[in-house]
């Protein structure tokens, strides 16, 4: 059975939400939902994941699992709140506790945050396969952009996370902690190894030259066209690229507010004895 495919697009951190089901009044998954967030003023909002909720309320579908790719450093999860409002249980890939470790460390988070991946509900390992109702997805392991993440097929449709992007952008960074250019040219290879015709569902787009905003390829697109690995180019070559591009990068703009809550699987720190929750900003670190 074909997955039946919605895209949320946020403007504010160029994301790409996806509600993946089966059919109307079925069962689907959500993956790399997105919580409004104002660098100013610290200041939530939940519009973003109120239109997913809007439209699993209007399909009449049962949320049966709240997925993400990875832990992203260019926008926070809305998956808690998700699973107050609708339910499913929370999962990223197996490999999160290695990232945890790196970010407990450098927030000095509180002593009983447990570096274990247990604020998930399922770690996901690579090739597991699990059910969306009348649906079949099975994970792929992506690493390389960090060491956690998992790529998610259902049918003909891969959702990618940050690994590809569209053929005129390239591929995702592998400078953030535990990154790894080469890793992830292989995982890229693995996604190039996939019939041509197979759907490549990104999620972020950083449109050049003023062109709209897209989010689905193909692997025939990919291997023809990506302007960073494209067909032909070599592991050496890719990552003496990647390496030297991502130096000239900046850290993305939310990447502090976001990892220290998208480790807590959506959550936000613990309040302090003012009764206010804090996000911290580590001065002279990074």
């Amino acid at each position: 059975m074909l997955p039946s495919i919605q895209a949320f697009f946020d403007a504010a951190t160029w994301t790409v939400s996806y509600v993946v089901y089966d059919e109307p009044g079925g069962s689907c998954a959500i993956i790399d939902s997105v919580l409004d967030y104002d660098p100013k003023s610290g200041r939530t909002k939940t519009s973003s994941a109120d239109r997913l909720i809007t439209f699993i309320h209007e399909q009449r579908l049962t949320v049966c699992w709240i997925l993400e790719t990875h832990a992203h450093a260019d926008h926070l999860t809305a998956a808690h709140y998700l699973k107050e409002k609708l339910g499913g249980k929370t999962a990223i890939g197996d490999q999160i506790p290695a990232v945890q470790q790196v970010f407990k460390a450098l927030f000095n988070m509180e002593s009983d945050f447990a570096a274990d991946g247990s604020q998930f509900d399922h770690l996901l390992s690579d090739g597991e396969i699990f059910p969306v109702g009348k649906l079949s997805a099975r994970t792929i392991s992506v690493t390389g952009h960090t060491p956690a993440d998992l790529a998610y097929q259902f049918g003909d449709a891969i959702f990618i996370g940050d690994t590809l992007f569209m053929p005129d952008v390239g591929t995702a960074r592998a400078d953030f902690p535990g990154g790894d250019a080469r890793q992830l040219y292989r995982s890229i290879r693995k996604l190039m190894d996939f019939p041509a015709e197979t759907r490549l569902f990104m999620c972020h787009d950083y449109p050049p030259n003023n062109r709209p905003v897209q989010w689905q390829s193909t692997v025939a697109q990919e291997r023809l066209n990506n302007i960073h690995v494209h067909h032909g180019v070599s592991e050496d070559e890719f990552v003496a690229m990647r390496t030297a591009r991502d130096m000239t990068l900046d850290l993305p703009v939310l990447m502090l507010p976001a990892v220290q809550v998208n480790v807590r699987a959506g959550r936000m720190p613990p309040a302090e004895n003012n009764g206010t929750i804090y996000l911290k900003i580590p001065v002279n670190v990074i």
